[in-house]
């Protein structure tokens, strides 16, 4: 009996991590994007119009965060709560849009931008990379980003750390370019359910959510799912976060793009 569980065990495995062969598209060439966009210089904060504009100036592609408000209004910011950014006890999904534009960025002119605003600035100049915030399975940011993003004509691709949200776009939009994000929870210290995070850093589900991509925490390259499913199916991987030309320099021949924050490469 244990001769056979083995290799059902290891052909389940293999195909579980298995995303299937690789689109090619005109976004998966930029290899680099500027995180939140080009910010950390001259007290730029990050994605923020002015971190974008920055972007757009320098021809380097954007990652940005899309989540929504209590009014459903899609804005574009990284936490769930505006303590870090903002020094307010707050989260996005409490406060409506007109609530959230009384608070400035890291204590500069700079307001919290909506993704619609972001997305007629960078009107196709720079490829964009849409990183959409669940913390659920959130069908009404995907259908929101999905339609606004159906009458954006640059180039642009999404991912998610959240499988459902590739789930939904395979399912709904199958022509758009997805990514997941994933990277080692358990050493990272991450609190939540441990399963789910176990299952997404070993990309368990890239059988159901097919990514065109992967977007991998760059300090934990040598995670053994992460070279097999490379190996197996040649998809690209993107490493992040990228923060000093040093880091670049010495884990840049292991990714085949970056993602990157407060200097250039």
């Amino acid at each position: 009996m244990i001769i056979l569980v083995i290799p059902f065990c290891i052909f389940l495995y293999l195909y579980m991590i298995y995303p299937g062969k690789p689109r090619k598209h005109p976004v998966l060439e930029t290899k680099c994007f500027a995180h939140r966009g080009l910010h950390g210089f001259h007290g730029i904060p990050e994605n923020s119009m002015e971190a974008f504009r920055n972007a757009v100036t320098y021809g380097y592609g954007i990652e940005l965060d899309v989540q929504l408000t209590k009014d459903d209004v899609m804005v574009v910011h990284h936490d769930y709560d505006l303590k870090r950014t903002c020094g307010v006890n707050k989260t996005i999904r409490d406060l409506t849009y007109r609530e959230l534009k009384r608070y400035s960025l890291m204590e500069t002119k700079e307001r919290i931008p909506r993704f619609a605003d972001v997305l007629a600035l960078v009107d196709g100049k720079v490829p964009l990379l849409v990183e959409l915030k669940m913390e659920h399975c959130d069908r009404k940011l995907c259908r929101l980003a999905a339609e606004v993003l159906d009458q954006y004509r640059g180039l642009y691709c999404m991912e998610s750390f959240h499988p459902f949200a590739l789930f939904w776009f395979r399912l709904n939009r199958p022509e758009v370019i997805r990514g997941q994000l994933s990277m080692n929870f358990r050493k990272d210290h991450h609190k939540g359910n441990q399963l789910a995070y176990w299952a997404e850093q070993n990309l368990l589900t890239n059988f159901a959510t097919k990514p065109d991509f992967i977007a991998y925490k760059y300090i934990y390259w040598e995670e053994p799912s992460l070279k097999l499913c490379r190996k197996i199916s040649g998809i690209p991987v993107y490493g992040w976060t990228f923060r000093s030309r040093e880091e670049y320099e010495k884990y840049r021949r292991k990714f085949y793009g970056f993602i990157f924050e407060k200097f250039m490469i």
